[in-house]
């Protein structure tokens, strides 16, 4: 049975703004901490901050009680533009006739110390790292974190009549749009299918059906290759999608609908065949030569990974600066402004961008994008790809979220993961992902998510997969797509999903993933979960709790994980399952109220799961059960804070 424990998790449950919903340099908030009465009580507590480096205590007031749960509340000062802050817990211990242990002042004899800190609750000290955080910088633009994100590959997401005049470019091989992919190989980034922009936006009503809020498009500038990260300029949209007026098309078209769109930007390299690189390598004495990293002779260059193709930026050069990003038509600009009116940029390979060997720019040109992005929209949105722990890299100082997949993708996979031992698990030499437990899943999660403030978290992009990964289907037992999705529409994020994703499509890796959707062949579409994501999509819209809530996790054990998002109106209870499983859920963690509501029927279900009163003549605890690989989600009443 789940054992409350005290909880806090930095979200608007939790942490209360003197003047606006952003914290200014400067600000006192008032932090709040619940501690079971069945755990605790505790006797004293405190909110322990870093400020200027040297720790320091203040002591919290006993708010009341409510609905099993004591309140404490305290001040902090926000004194630096990371406010990192845990709570330190005293419990008094007692005797069987439940007298105090000891009441002599000063003595610890009978008393516990407990740290509650972004990773758990720990009977010793522990590190600063996962302290919890609280960031003074200019909030990320509100869609962003109540979006559902809906990524496409233009190659192979939908041609438009036009499409049919656009010629075979000299790098790529004609593919018909049933051709089987070549997932490894030369061929993998030169199969061309012709997929266009026009085409995307002859199938935006299905992104609508879908509860699709924000559009991902990986990049649309000309290149040598299908998956066009190595631009040969960034100053205009391929032809072959259709060009610069079918980028301002369906901006409109999406616009009309509500959706925003998100364009792809490598500020980590272009292509070889990139203007700028062609001069630079030509002319030593060039301008350009000084935008990368050149030997001293000149006959060779640094480059992403060692791959010839995309020669990496200098970004020590004033000149790369100003072109591509301080002008007033710098690269970051130009499609920020009408008439292309993008709605932000993911950053591609934020993490290596400005990193080589000693140089370690990386943040500097991360807050140079960041300043020009706000400084044209202050309502778009800065994302980076950050493939590791993105922690340390997205402070939301600059980018205000990651594409990252160490805190929920992998661990989601290695928890739902079926014999796949010919998968691309994320680049590692494992042959797949290993199967792990669900407290091994909850135990990693909170290990990488503990670095990122709530802020952030909101930010971060939920994948099941991406069209740099193996699809889930490949890689999770039968069922587990529609398990992994309500986990990523119903974590704190932004869920991304992958198009092809809600008709089941297969991939071992990034390239064989990039399979054509099927339109016009049902065949290939191995499972239509279009009715699941839209469901999850509605939910996200019409449920606050999912967009607004605090997270607090109930159960993880073998095969089922449970959480509740929580907010003073309403919370949300989300139960999954790998396996047959059952959970039993009382007074200790949740309300009368909430006890009740679980006993309706969910919001949401796949496979078969079920709940009923533990016992018969009243509701003292509710039991969920699935009978196999399934998912849950109820609607409940909010989570009450005593009055101070």
């Amino acid at each position: 049975m789940p054992i409350a424990l005290p909880h806090h998790d930095g979200s608007s449950l939790f942490v209360s703004k003197t003047a606006s919903e952003s914290v200014s340099l400067g600000d006192t908030v008032r932090l709040r901490v619940r501690v079971p009465q069945r755990w605790g009580p505790a006797s004293r507590v405190w909110v322990r901050s870093v400020q200027d480096g040297e720790p320091r205590y203040d002591a919290a007031i006993r708010l009341g009680a409510a609905d099993g749960w004591e309140w404490w509340e305290a001040a902090m000062l926000v004194a630096n533009p990371v406010a990192q802050y845990r709570f330190l817990l005293e419990v008094a211990e007692t005797h069987d006739d439940g007298a105090a242990a000891s009441a002599a002042i000063g003595s610890t004899v009978g008393r516990s110390y407990w740290n509650l800190n972004a990773q758990g609750l720990y009977r010793r000290d522990v590190s600063d790292a996962a302290d919890f955080r609280l960031t003074a910088f200019a909030p990320a633009p509100e869609w962003l974190h109540k979006g559902t994100m809906y990524q496409v590959f233009p190659d192979r997401f939908a041609r438009s009549e036009q499409a049919d005049h656009h010629p075979t470019p000299d790098w790529a091989i004609a593919c018909s749009w049933d051709t089987p992919v070549v997932g490894t190989g030369e061929q993998a980034s030169t199969q061309f299918y012709g997929g266009d922009l026009p085409g995307i936006t002859g199938k935006l009503d299905h992104l609508q059906e879908l509860g699709v809020d924000v559009l991902y498009l990986t990049p649309f500038f000309p290149a040598r290759s299908n998956h066009r990260y190595d631009a040969s300029t960034f100053d205009s949209v391929d032809p072959l999608l259709g060009g610069d007026q079918a980028l301002v098309d369906l901006v409109e078209a999406a616009h009309a609908r509500g959706i925003k769109v998100m364009g792809d930007l490598t500020a980590n390299h272009s292509g070889d065949a990139h203007e700028w690189f062609v001069k630079a390598l030509a002319d030593p004495g060039s301008e350009e030569a000084g935008y990368y990293y050149f030997s001293a002779d000149h006959s060779s260059y640094e480059s992403w990974w060692g791959v010839p193709s995309l020669p990496k930026f200098n970004w020590s050069s004033d000149a790369l600066r100003r072109r591509f990003i301080a002008d007033d038509d710098s690269v970051v600009a130009r499609w920020l402004k009408p008439p292309f009116s993008l709605d932000g940029w993911r950053i591609d390979v934020g993490n290596m961008t400005g990193r080589l060997g000693s140089v370690d720019l990386n943040h500097e040109v991360a807050r140079l994008i960041a300043d020009r992005v706000r400084e044209i929209n202050p309502d778009a949105a800065l994302l980076a790809e950050s493939t590791s722990d993105a922690a340390p890299d997205v402070t939301g100082e600059h980018w205000q979220g990651a594409m990252t997949y160490s805190n929920l993708t992998r661990p989601l996979w290695s928890w739902l993961a079926k014999d796949a031992p010919n998968v691309n698990f994320f680049g590692s030499p494992q042959a797949g992902p290993n199967r792990i437990e669900a407290e091994e899943f909850l135990a990693t999660h909170q290990d990488l998510a503990s670095g990122f403030s709530w802020g952030v978290r909101q930010n971060n992009m939920n994948a099941l997969n991406t069209h740099d990964t193996a699809r889930a289907t490949t890689v999770m037992v039968d069922g587990g797509p529609e398990v992994g999705a309500a986990l990523t529409y119903c974590l704190p994020g932004v869920p991304v999903v992958f198009a092809g994703d809600e008709f089941g499509l297969e991939g071992f890796n990034g390239e064989d993933s990039r399979t054509p959707m099927p339109w016009d062949a049902a065949e290939r579409a191995l499972t239509d979960l279009r009715s699941v994501h839209a469901n999850l999509g509605r939910l996200r819209k019409d449920l606050p709790a999912l967009t607004e809530g605090g997270v607090r996790w109930l159960h993880a054990e073998g095969d089922a994980l449970a959480f509740v998002r929580e907010t003073a109106e309403s919370s949300v209870l989300v139960f999954v399952a790998r396996d047959a499983a059952e959970v039993l859920l009382d007074h200790s963690v949740l309300s009368t109220g909430q006890l009740e509501a679980l006993l309706a029927a969910p919001v949401h279900r796949s496979g078969a799961v079920t709940s009923a009163p533990s016992q018969p003549s009243a509701v003292e605890g509710v039991r969920l059960r699935a009978e196999g690989i399934s998912a849950g989600i109820w609607e409940l009443p909010g989570t009450v804070i005593p009055a101070p």
